[in-house]
C-alpha cells in the first residue's frame, strides 16, 4: 500500500506541466502520503474493565469440573487462579451481599470500587497484604463512612485495642481462597464426613444412620470438638500441603493463622452504669443496615444440637476455618475407612453383609437379627460417621473388638492430631441404653413379623418371628432443655409454659405468623424421627400455652382458659374486640380494615405429618456432585463410542416405544406364561433373535405357521 501511493504521487507530478519537480518537493510529498500501520496499544494492567474477560461463575464451575475429573493429582499452580480478577469481583459481590442484605449487580459497582478491588488483588499477589488491618485498607465497605485520617488518638487507641469485626477486605480474600480451595478438597474428602460441606446436612446423617447402622450392638461416641477450637499451625499447613503445593497460597494461609487476633479481655472493660429504663425503646435501623433475623428464626437457632453448635474460627481464616478443619480431620476419616476393611469378617450364613469387602449390602439391613453374632460363625463389622468434631462408630461383634478399636483410635489421635484422649472421652455403650446423636436417640425396637418361606417340597410356611429394628427417636428431654434455655417453660417433670414477653408489642396476627413459621421449621427438623407426631405435638402445646399466657397478660384476661374461650383453641379469633364498641371482626375483615389472623398449626396430633421413611441409597451423593460426574462422563469420548456401538448393535428404541411394542406383541400373540418353557425349547427352531412387531402392522391371516413363529417375541428374553 505504501509503495502504490508513492508511485501514484510521482506519476501525477511528472505529468503535470505546471509543477516543477525537485528533490525537496518529492521528499515532501513522500512524507505527506506515506503512513505507518496501526498498532493496538497494550492493555492497561491498572484498568479493571480490561481484566474482566469471563464470567466468575463459569470460572468456578470449570474449577469444580477439573478437580472432580482428576481428584488424585497434587495441585501445584494456583497462582493463575488467584490472578483472575473475575473471582475477586465475584467474592466482592458475595461479601457485599452479606453486609447489606441485597445483591449488587456487576453493572452498578462504581469504578472507584473496582480500582480499589484491583489494588487489593495486586497487594495479595505482591505479598504486601496484611491480615487484620485496623486503620489502612486497600478497599472499604460502602457502609463504612469513617474517615480514619481525621480520628483522634483516643479513638485510634480504642480501634487498635478492642475487639473489632473482621475487615471488609479480609472477607474478600477469604472468599477468593475458599473458591479456589473448596473444589480441590471436596473431590478428595471422605464420604464419611458430613459437617461444613455443601449438600450434606444433619438430616443426611440421620438417614445414613437409619440405613447403615441397623445391625450394630456396640457404639463408640467420641467428642473431638477441641480440634475445632484450634490446632497447631504446622499440623494445618502439613495437612493442606498433602494436596496443594502452591507457595503463594500456603504463605497466605500461614500468615492468616499466625497473625494474632486482637481481642478485648473481660477485665479491661470499663464497668457500665446500670440505668433503669421505664419502657423498652425501639431502635430505628439505618438506611443501609440489614434487618435482623426474625424472631422465629432466632428462636430456632436455639434448637441447634450439641454437635452443630460449635463452628471453627481459626485466626483470620474466617469462612476458611471449617474447610481447614475438615482437611485436618480427613486423615482420621481415611484411617477409619482402612479399619472398616480390616475389621470385617464375613459369615457364611450372613444374608446381609456377604460381599468380599463388606461395602455392598444385600438384603434388608433393617433385620439385623438374621446376622449371627455369636459362636464360631459370626459376623464382625464396623462402621463410622463424623459430623464436625463428633464421631460415631458402630461395632457388630464382641465388646473386645470395640475396646481394641478404641485403643488404636486414642493412639492415632495422639500421634497425628496431637489430641490427648482417654477411655472416658470415648465411651463404649450398648444399643439397649440408647445412643444420643444430633438430639436423636438410637435404640432398638422389638417387632413380631410374620415370616413366610418355602420348605422342602415347595410347601409355603408362615410363622411368627421376633426381630429388632433400629429406632431413630427425637429426644424429649433434649427438647425440654432447649425450650427452657429459650425461656419458654420451666420445670422438667411437669413443664409449665411461660409467656414470651419479647412479642408483647407485636400484634396477634404477627405473633401467630412468627410462631407458625417456627413450628413449621421444627416439623421439618424432626422429619425423620420415629416419634415425629409426639414431639411436634409437644412443641405446639408449649408454644400455644406460652402465647395464651402472653395474651392473658396483654389483654388482661387473667387466665389461659379465657384466652382459649375467646380466641379458640388455635388462637385465630381476635382478642382485642369488645362487643358494642366496634363492628364485628368478620365485618372488618371483609371490608379490609382488619388484619387476618392465622391460627396456630399442629394443635392436634392428627394434623402432624407422618415420619419420612423414604429409602436412602447406599452410594448416595449430593445433587451437585452427581451433576458434575455426569457432565464429566458425557464429555469423555469413550462414552460417546460406547453409545454409538450400543446403537449399532441394539438399535435406538425409546422406552415408550419399547413398552408399546412389548404390550402389542403380548396382545397380538397372547402368550400365556405357561408356554414360556415350550418357547424356550423351540428357540433353536424359531431363531435366537426375536422380532419386534410394530403396532401398525396388519394382521395377515394368510401367513404360514413358520412366519407367525418368527414374528412372535419371547417375553422372557425381553
Amino acid at each position: 500500500m505504501h509503495r502504490r501511493i508513492t508511485l501514484f504521487s510521482l506519476r501525477f507530478l511528472s505529468h503535470n506541466p505546471t509543477t516543477t519537480t525537485t528533490a525537496a518537493t518529492l521528499h515532501h510529498h513522500h512524507r505527506l502520503y506515506s503512513f505507518t500501520p496501526f498498532r493496538r496499544p497494550p492493555p492497561d494492567p491498572n484498568d479493571p474493565s480490561t481484566l474482566l474477560k469471563e464470567d466468575g461463575v463459569s470460572l468456578c464451575s470449570q474449577m469444580w469440573i477439573d478437580n472432580f475429573r482428576h481428584p488424585d493429582r497434587v495441585v501445584t499452580n494456583l497462582s493463575s487462579s488467584l490472578r483472575r480478577f473475575e473471582l475477586w469481583l465475584l467474592a466482592y459481590q458475595k461479601v457485599l451481599t452479606d453486609e447489606t442484605g441485597a445483591y449488587t449487580p456487576r453493572s452498578t459497582i462504581p469504578r472507584s470500587q473496582l480500582e480499589d478491588l484491583l489494588a487489593l488483588r495486586n497487594a495479595v499477589l505482591d505479598g504486601n497484604f496484611k491480615w487484620g488491618a485496623r486503620l489502612k485498607f486497600h478497599i472499604k465497605s460502602p457502609k463504612d463512612k469513617t474517615d480514619y485520617d481525621s480520628l483522634s488518638k483516643r479513638k485510634i487507641k480504642i480501634i487498635l485495642t478492642t475487639t473489632q469485626p473482621a475487615p471488609f477486605q479480609d472477607k474478600i480474600v477469604q472468599e477468593v481462597l475458599l473458591m479456589i480451595l473448596e473444589p480441590i478438597y471436596e473431590a478428595r474428602f471422605s464420604s464419611k464426613s458430613f459437617a461444613f460441606r455443601p449438600g450434606r446436612t444433619p438430616h443426611t446423617v440421620l438417614r445414613v444412620i437409619r440405613r447403615s447402622f441397623a445391625g450394630y450392638l456396640w457404639y463408640i461416641k467420641g467428642d473431638l470438638s477441641t480440634v475445632l477450637d484450634g490446632m497447631k499451625v504446622g499440623l494445618v499447613i502439613n495437612a493442606v500441603m498433602r494436596d496443594v503445593r502452591d507457595k503463594m497460597i500456603i504463605d497466605l494461609l500461614k500468615s492468616a493463622l499466625v497473625t494474632p487476633v486482637v481481642t478485648t479481655k473481660v477485665d479491661d472493660r470499663e464497668p457500665k452504669k446500670k440505668t433503669k429504663r421505664k419502657y423498652q425503646k425501639k431502635r430505628v435501623l439505618a438506611e443501609d443496615e440489614p434487618k435482623p433475623d426474625p424472631y422465629w428464626l432466632d428462636t430456632f437457632f436455639g434448637f441447634a444440637p450439641e454437635e452443630a453448635e460449635k463452628v471453627p474460627k481459626w485466626g483470620h481464616c474466617g469462612v476458611l476455618s471449617p474447610l481447614l478443619a475438615n482437611v485436618c480431620l480427613d486423615e482420621l476419616d481415611r484411617w477409619m475407612e482402612g479399619k472398616i476393611k480390616e475389621f470385617y469378617v464375613p459369615s457364611k450364613s450372613d444374608v446381609i453383609w456377604n460381599s468380599p469387602e463388606g461395602q455392598a449390602e444385600q438384603g434388608n439391613t433393617s433385620w439385623p437379627e438374621f446376622v449371627p453374632t455369636s459362636g464360631p460363625d459370626k459376623t464382625r463389622k464396623i462402621d463410622y460417621i463424623r459430623y464436625g468434631g463428633h464421631i460415631l462408630i458402630g461395632v457388630r461383634g464382641p465388646r473386645a473388638d470395640a475396646a481394641t478399636l478404641r485403643k488404636q483410635l486414642i493412639e492415632f489421635c495422639d500421634e497425628k492430631l496431637m489430641l490427648k484422649l482417654d477411655n472416658e472421652s470415648l465411651p463404649i455403650e450398648h444399643i439397649t441404653k440408647g445412643i444420643m446423636f444430633l438430639d436423636h436417640v438410637l435404640c432398638r425396637r422389638v417387632v413380631y413379623p410374620t415370616l413366610r418361606y418355602t420348605a422342602t417340597g415347595g410347601k409355603i410356611i408362615s410363622e411368627k418371628g421376633v426381630g429388632t429394628l433400629l429406632s431413630v427417636t427425637a429426644s424429649l428431654k433434649q427438647c425440654i432443655r432447649q425450650f427452657r434455655k429459650l425461656m419458654f417453660l420451666k420445670g422438667d417433670r411437669d413443664p409449665d409454659p411461660q409467656p414470651c414477653f419479647r412479642m408483647f408489642h407485636a400484634t396477634q396476627a404477627h405473633t401467630n405468623a412468627q410462631m407458625n413459621k417456627f413450628l413449621a421449621t421444627v416439623v421439618e427438623w424432626y422429619r425423620y424421627a420415629d416419634n415425629r407426631k409426639k414431639i411436634v405435638n409437644f412443641c405446639s402445646y408449649i408454644i400455644r400455652g406460652s402465647l395464651a399466657k402472653l395474651y392473658a397478660a396483654k389483654y388482661k384476661l387473667r387466665s389461659r382458659a379465657k384466652v382459649y374461650k375467646i380466641g379458640a383453641r388455635n388462637l385465630s379469633r381476635p382478642l382485642k374486640e369488645k362487643k358494642g364498641q366496634s363492628p364485628e371482626y368478620h365485618n372488618l375483615l371483609r371490608m379490609g380494615l382488619a388484619e387476618s389472623i392465622d391460627g396456630l398449626q399442629f394443635t392436634r396430633m392428627s394434623l402432624v405429618p407422618e415420619t419420612d421413611y423414604s429409602p436412602f441409597p447406599s452410594n448416595w451423593r449430593p445433587d451437585h456432585e452427581k451433576s458434575l460426574l455426569e457432565y464429566i462422563k458425557l464429555e469423555d469420548p469413550k462414552t460417546m463410542e460406547e453409545q454409538q456401538n450400543c446403537i449399532r448393535e441394539q438399535g435406538l428404541v425409546t422406552p415408550q416405544d419399547y413398552i408399546s411394542m412389548l404390550v402389542w406383541n403380548y396382545k397380538r400373540n397372547s402368550l400365556p406364561t405357561d408356554h414360556l418353557s415350550s418357547l424356550k425349547s423351540n428357540e433353536s427352531v424359531v431363531g435366537h433373535q426375536p422380532l419386534l412387531v410394530a403396532s401398525n402392522q396388519d394382521d395377515n391371516d394368510n401367513k404360514s405357521k413358520e412366519e407367525e413363529n418368527d414374528a412372535r417375541m419371547n417375553p422372557a428374553q425381553m
